[in-house]
């Protein structure tokens, strides 16, 4: 009975003060929308505003249980001004009701006016850098590079932090035993000192067409060149071979006529008697190839 009467007079004293008028001061956050694109809102503006109310103890709960918010709606309650908005406590008398309901008296608002520093928004492409690296598992390759869709994107913000903005790179992802096509949604490494800078885009798709890969062989003829006139060279051997990493797809593909390998004469210094030979031609078929002699004897006729 003694713990039964306890909680009632509890209740009692409870309802006793909230059905009692209080005044108080509480700070409101600030909600800004409605911001124009063409304009950013400075981080240094004002982020809280003091408000004076009147109300009775069951209205003051919701300020208590959630921090409590004021909107600002940049397209009906703010003045332009040249290098910031003005938002004047007026209109906040004028939409008490609006703002806190007819039960809630408003008493004061401080400061009088906010100042919303501004700066104009600069829209910027930039290219989007991969951190993607790809572990194939054995026997398999991709011909040409991973793509990126898209490969740039948007960056929008003050002029003062996006002009130093010159590309964006993804997070740093690791692909391993890939045996298959890739396509992987990545998302975007924001520098976290760039809060005020909205990003067209948040990820990217990595992409990139996983094949079957085999070696081949294929021997390539020998062209001299830069060779005087009045001079005859005998060299040895006429071809050489060409060792190329290929898709099992393209291998039937690709022939000699692919290649091209060359001796520059000129290259010749005094007393030498072997030829460096050079790859000048690949067939984008392959993804590398390579010579696996690097002498070619000669001989000058006279």
């Amino acid at each position: 009975m003694f713990f039964l009467f306890l909680l009632m007079s509890l209740i009692i004293l409870i309802f006793s003060k909230l059905s009692k008028e209080y005044t108080n001061t509480i700070p409101f956050k600030i909600k800004k929308v409605n911001v124009p694109q063409e304009y950013v809102i400075l981080k240094d503006s004002n982020a809280t505003i003091n408000i004076t109310l009147k109300a009775y103890g069951f209205n003051w709960l919701k300020y208590y249980i959630s921090n409590p918010e004021l909107t600002i709606d940049f397209k009906k309650d703010v003045v332009k001004k040249m290098s910031y908005f003005v938002w004047d406590k007026a209109t906040v008398f004028s939409h008490s009701d609006e703002y806190f309901g007819s039960q809630v008296t408003l008493i004061n608002v401080s400061p009088n006016e906010l100042h919303f520093k501004y700066d104009t928004n600069l829209v910027k492409t930039v290219p989007v850098i991969g951190q993607v690296a790809i572990n194939f598992k054995p026997g398999y390759d991709m011909i040409n590079p991973y793509k990126i869709e898209p490969d740039s994107i948007d960056v929008i913000g003050p002029k003062a932090l996006v002009s130093k903005i010159e590309l964006v790179k993804t997070d740093s992802i690791v692909l391993n035993n890939v045996n298959s096509d890739i396509s992987r949604l990545v998302q975007l490494k924001k520098p976290s000192d760039n809060k005020g800078v909205i990003y067209s885009k948040n990820q990217v798709n990595i992409k990139g067409r996983v094949e079957r890969f085999t070696e081949g062989t294929l021997k390539v003829p020998i062209n001299i060149i830069n060779v005087p006139k009045d001079i005859k060279v005998k060299y040895f051997p006429k071809e050489i071979n060409v060792v190329y990493y290929t898709s099992l797809k393209s291998y039937s593909d690709i022939s000699a006529k692919d290649f091209k390998v060359i001796c520059d004469f000129n290259h010749v210094s005094n007393n030498q008697s072997f030829l460096l030979p050079e790859l000048i031609k690949i067939t984008d078929k392959v993804k590398t190839a390579k010579i696996n002699q690097q002498h070619i004897e000669f001989i000058i006729e006279e």
